[in-house]
């Protein structure tokens, strides 16, 4: 199975992983990072999830060679908090959000999540919900399209492109990515879509909603927060400015002290910063690593420290 980890060597530091610590890959894959995290705790545990069965069967092989102090849940991370409370784990010592496709999940063209294969218009990460991107293509409305368009692909022809898709799906429903690819094309004009290529964008919104992306790290990365040991560590990659912009925010919100509460001489317990930016600045990928990974170039790495 090949499969690229992301800034590995970056995350494991930036971890700073226990021998009997307790860590979260809130997002397995194909477990290049949990690998190396389970090679490091011999006497700790480690805890995945994933909502992607074929990731979960590969990883539960490969993890078992090393070690069996690891536990892998079939469920998004939105809901690995519950999870945690059901295996009495009160703190723990380091999670990893990453927060990309895995290269096996794009590469298999019948998942539907690639705009340069021909496949069903399907998109889902977890194979057994029934929500696919041919849902939302042949269901929404047009204002809901092109908000969705906007909103997750920042994409200026978003009501274009809309216009499109509910006048095509009039006479035959959408079903096929490379179908979708046309009309995007069609819609915006050559000129347009080969200098802007708006395919990249509109898949990425309808990936995103598909699988409730961004709501799901909303809910999630305050959690992991509030359950994070003293001197634990998160570490989150991400691949866009959407999600980036999303982490960005929740870490400062809770590394800064209130505006309310920011002239008082004495800081109530409860308004103190529960965090603090391991770095100011993302971490990106080194030269090395897009010779050798050119997908791993959007990648931006942020780590953050609990005080």
């Amino acid at each position: 199975m090949k499969h690229y980890s992301v800034m590995l060597k970056e995350v494991i530091e930036g971890l700073q992983i226990k021998d009997d610590g307790t860590y979260v890959d809130a997002t397995l894959g194909y477990a290049g990072h949990s690998t190396e995290i389970l090679k490091r705790i011999k006497k700790g545990m480690l805890f995945a999830f994933d909502a992607d069965r074929e990731a979960i069967f590969y990883s539960h092989q490969h993890l078992s060679e090393i070690s069996n102090h690891f536990k892998i849940f079939h469920s998004n991370f939105k809901e690995m908090d519950e999870y945690l409370e059901k295996e009495n784990v009160k703190n723990v010592d380091g999670y990893l959000f990453d927060l990309g496709l895995s290269s096996p999940e794009i590469d298999d063209a019948k998942r539907g999540f690639s705009f340069m294969s021909d496949a069903n218009l399907d998109m889902r990460m977890n194979q057994d919900n029934f929500f696919t991107a041919s849902d939302i293509v042949n269901s929404y409305e047009e204002e809901e399209l092109a908000n969705l368009f906007f909103k997750y692909a920042e994409e200026k022809k978003s009501r274009v492109i809309a216009k499109a898709i509910v006048n095509r799906r009039k006479n035959k429903k959408i079903t096929r990515t490379l179908e979708l690819v046309d009309i995007i094309k069609d819609s915006v004009g050559a000129n347009y879509f080969y200098k802007n290529h708006p395919e990249r964008e509109i898949f990425q919104a309808l990936r995103i909603e598909v699988n409730g992306e961004l709501k799901a790290i909303e809910e999630a990365l305050p959690k992991a927060i509030k359950r994070l040991n003293k001197g634990g560590r998160i570490c989150v990659i991400t691949f866009h400015s959407l999600e980036d912009r999303l982490v960005k925010n929740i870490f400062r919100k809770y590394s800064e002290v209130d505006e309310m509460v920011k002239g008082l001489p004495e800081i109530p317990k409860e308004y103190q910063p529960l965090i603090r930016l391991v770095n100011k600045k993302p971490i990106t990928p080194s030269s090395l690593e897009l010779e050798e990974n050119s997908r791993s170039k959007s990648a931006k790495l942020r780590i953050v420290e609990r005080i």
